[in-house]
């Protein structure tokens, strides 16, 4: 990647930081509270080393098959210190190639699928991270579990899949603009102070509210969140087809 494309990825990162702890200091927040999560779905590799060259370390994909790509790639280019996040909806017949890599996973959104994980972890020894997925938007075509069925699932976890650890509640609101959005994020808000009073030990439980994107970020950290998923306003438009070519030798 040529220098003047790796400037202007350093400035739109630079430029979302500080909008990011703008947004905090409006809020009374401290910016340290708040996360970005780079999202690269779609991205080309290139793309993402530049990211890395200029001190992104958190990535966000949506693909079980591309996130596998990536780090087996960029592992064969000598980069190690990545904390991979999935975000995308979690396909049960997906979980042993996302689970080995993810630091968190976004999307649990169902019973069956904390199962599918659980089953994952318990059988490989390891403990994993999730978040569980609200639609707060009531949009059939949205992933995430009904408000008024939060409770029963974040029960389910809590109970039934001692190899998970809740850390909190992630939402994709409707394509709506940012002061509608707000709404979403604190009714995300409010479920997880609900989750804390009926299953938390202190006020630090599920510490996590993924909500925020390229065109909403500021108004999600203005009502408490914690990792922001910021894609278009960091590495620009996705490309059309894209798909980042597996390293040789290896499958996706």
């Amino acid at each position: 990647m040529d220098d003047s494309l790796r400037a202007t990825l350093q400035q739109r990162w630079h430029e979302v930081c500080a909008r990011v702890r703008s947004a905090a200091v409006r809020a009374g927040r401290s910016p340290e509270e708040v996360r970005i999560v780079a999202v690269s779905k779609a991205q080309p590799l290139d793309l993402l080393e530049a990211a890395l060259q200029v001190g992104i370390r958190c990535f966000g994909e949506n693909y079980a098959q591309e996130l596998r790509a990536k780090a087996q790639a960029l592992a064969q280019r000598g980069w190690s210190d990545i904390e991979w996040h999935f975000i995308g909806h979690v396909q049960t017949n997906k979980v042993k190639l996302l689970a080995p890599l993810a630091a968190l996973i976004h999307g649990v959104d169902s019973a069956h699928v904390a199962d599918a994980l659980q089953r994952w972890a318990q059988q490989h020894g390891k403990r994993l991270d999730i978040l569980l997925q609200v639609n707060t938007s009531g949009e059939p075509s949205k992933h995430g579990c009904a408000p008024e069925a939060l409770f029963a699932l974040a029960e389910h976890v809590l109970r039934a899949c001692p190899s998970l650890r809740l850390l909190g509640l992630m939402t994709i609101p409707a394509p709506n603009p940012p002061e509608r959005v707000r709404e979403e994020f604190r009714l995300l808000a409010q479920l997880r102070q609900e989750l804390r009073q009926r299953y938390g030990a202190t006020a630090a439980d599920f510490p996590h509210l993924s909500m925020g994107m390229s065109a909403d970020f500021e108004v999600a950290v203005e009502e408490g969140a914690t990792l922001l998923r910021i894609g278009t306003a960091i590495f620009g438009e996705r490309p059309r087809k894209a798909t980042p070519v597996p390293p040789s030798g290896l499958q996706p």
